[in-house]
This record gives structure tokens, C-alpha cells and sequence, in this order.
């Protein structure tokens, strides 16, 4: 199914035009109840589109406004290791594009492999590491979308990395820059992949975001990332890591993530 025939599905349930695109990772749902939801549309009703099976990602698109700003939010992502190819995995993010997006916030939770964050760190993605999963550039160019060979070396926003910068000191939150890198997932990092990861020059790692990014900057859309570190990836062999320890620390950080997307939401 392609991108233009998913929009003409969601053409034909609402005629909303959202300007920004939020997508929702771990700990962000709450988001929703500070939109004034206009429309909201499962997965499930749109053909030919990717379901996610992943808990404490429900598969919605929730169009709405966000103080005076018209929104699109994402509550729920697609990931590679479910099973879809990588076209699958961004084709919700192409879809926010192709609506009238011309930015999109990415957020999401990941590993810290900064060994001066720790559990709840916030950190805004400067730059990111691809080279773990496969591009979603592959095979055929659509050249609707952009270019061939498109430049990635300003993949985040520097002027939206600022306003964040500016919205988290008026709001006295704390927040770090970081490369973030992305694996397929889904199990988590060894030590030694960790410790690798950390001499490349990652601080964070997660299983989703940077492929929805290099879509995202070859259809031109300027984009914010923002991760929650809900674990350390650095950590010693008698460490262990479980998704539920994840859930909770991400919703423990819910009030600051929410506090500054709507501040940069605002400002963009």
C-alpha cells in the first residue's frame, strides 16, 4: 500500500490539517489529554497500514490543537523487530509528512551509554548512528519524497535544539545533548556491544527514531529528537534490564517530557 493511498484513507475520515507531528515513545501518551483531540484514527482502520504489538504502543494517530498550534500525534510506533520491513517502519512518519508536517518531534526511551546520565536523564539528540539497521533509503527512489542521495550531516534542527534548550531553562528542567545510536532490537545491548557502542561515540541506544529521521530529512522536515534514558546500556554483568523497569521510569518522567514538548510546540 502506498503512502498517497494511506493519506487518501485519512483524507476521507477528517480534513484536519496538522502543521507539527509529535511522535509519542515511552512515557509521552499523557500528551494526548493536553491536546484538544479533534479526530482520532486507529491503524486498524486504515488499510495496508503496519500494527504495532509492542505494550504501551496503542496504533493511533490523534489529530488535534496543542494551545493554538494544529497537531498530529503518533501514540504508537512500528519497530523492525516486529517483523516489518524497514518501509514499514517509517511508513508512519512518511505518512505525518505527506499530511503537512513540516516538523516533526521524535522522542523515545533508550539505554544511557554516557556514563554521566543515569535513569531519567533527558537528553536532546544532536546527532545519530544509522549504521546498525538498514537504511530505509533502500531500492527504488521516490523522487515526491527527495532526492537520491540526500545530506544527512544536519539531521536535527540546530534553531529547535536551541528553543528546547530554552524552554528547559525557563521550566528549571535538566537536559543534556547526545548522539543517539540506533540496533534492531529486540534484545537489549551486551555489555561488550555497550562498551562498543560507547567508543563510537552513541550516549544513548534504542530500537527505533533514527531511521524514522533519515525519511523524515529526505522529505525536508525539520526535526527535534528527544530521548528519555530509562536504563544504563553501561552497566556491569550482574545488571539486568526489563521492559516493565523501562515503562517505569519513562511515565516517572512523563510531566517533564510532556512540559517541554508543549513549550517547544509552542515556539516553533
Amino acid at each position: 500500500m502506498s503512502i498517497d493511498t494511506i493519506v487518501e484513507q485519512i483524507r476521507s475520515k477528517t480534513d484536519f490539517k496538522p502543521e507539527t507531528g509529535i511522535v509519542l515513545g515511552s512515557g509521552l501518551g499523557k500528551l494526548s489529554e493536553r491536546v484538544d483531540v479533534r479526530e482520532r484514527i486507529s491503524y486498524t482502520e486504515l488499510e495496508g497500514f503496519p500494527r504495532s504489538t509492542v505494550e504501551g504502543h496503542k496504533g493511533e494517530y490523534i489529530f488535534g490543537m496543542l494551545g493554538d498550534k494544529p497537531v498530529i500525534l503518533m501514540n504508537g510506533r512500528v519497530h523492525y523487530y516486529e517483523g516489518y520491513t524497514m518501509e514499514q517502519v517509517v511508513s508512519p512518519v512518511r505518512v505525518m509528512a505527506r499530511l503537512g508536517c513540516d516538523s516533526i518531534i521524535l522522542t523515545n526511551a533508550a539505554g544511557g551509554l554516557n556514563e554521566s546520565f543515569h535513569p531519567g536523564t533527558l537528553m536532546a539528540i544532536s546527532d545519530q548512528i544509522t549504521s546498525f539497521v538498514p537504511s530505509p533509503l533502500i531500492g527504488p527512489n521516490d523522487d515526491s519524497f527527495g532526492t537520491r542521495f540526500p545530506d544527512m550531516s544536519s539531521v536535527y534542527d540546530k534553531e529547535y535544539i536551541r528553543i528546547l534548550h530554552e524552554v528547559a531553562d525557563a521550566e528549571g528542567i535538566g537536559l543534556c545533548d547526545g548522539v543517539y545510536l540506533q540496533i534492531t532490537g529486540p534484545a537489549y545491548e551486551t555489555p561488550a556491544e555497550s562498551r562498543m557502542y560507547a567508543m563510537l561515540g552513541a550516549d544513548a541506544v534504542g530500537m527505533s527514531t533514527a531511521c524514522e529521521a533519515v525519511v523524515l530529512r529526505h522529505m525536508g522536515v525539520r526535526l527535534l529528537g528527544l530521548t528519555c534514558v530509562t536504563d544504563m546500556a553501561i552497566q556491569n554483568e550482574n545488571t539486568t534490564t526489563t521492559h516493565e523497569e523501562i515503562q517505569k521510569i519513562a511515565d516517572q518522567a512523563s510531566d517533564r517530557l510532556i512540559r517541554l514538548v508543549e513549550g517547544v510546540v509552542k515556539r516553533i
